[in-house]
């Protein structure tokens, strides 16, 4: 791989607790990717376009407001229409098991509950990115 894995790290809706999302970024950035923060009330439009004009690898979303199963579906859509395919969305927050499931047989990458370790989720990353996308 020719440059690190860039990936950007969102926070979408009403949704203002961002210490997570904060705490993420830092993590994937110290694990040596490229990491860009959108910043809090984030639309699902705004995210794709800024995944889309930054190249990122990888999309995650921090939701902790309970609007998984709308923003998820909204953002999946939105990156098909603009044939991202080749892009991991992933994210975690407060997202019951089952709606964990729902949204992962809809396109979305693996969801992270709370405890889940920053290793974990980097790991995750670059894993996904080395089997999924060509530089």
């Amino acid at each position: 791989m020719n440059r690190p894995i860039r990936v950007l790290v969102a926070k979408v809706g009403l949704d203002g607790h961002d210490r997570g999302a904060k705490i993420i970024a830092t993590a994937l950035r110290d694990a040596g990717m490229e990491v860009i923060y959108t910043g809090l009330r984030q639309t699902p439009e705004m995210v794709v376009n800024a995944a889309l004009q930054e190249d990122v690898d990888a999309i995650g979303i921090s939701i902790l407001s309970g609007a998984h199963n709308t923003i998820f579906p909204k953002v999946i859509a939105l990156m098909k229409a603009k044939e991202m395919n080749d892009v991991l969305l992933t994210g975690g927050g407060i997202i019951p098991q089952d709606d964990m499931k729902a949204l992962n047989d809809l396109g979305v990458g693996k969801l992270f509950a709370p405890g889940a370790t920053t290793t974990e989720i980097a790991d995750y990353i670059k894993d996904w990115v080395k089997a999924n996308r060509s530089f």
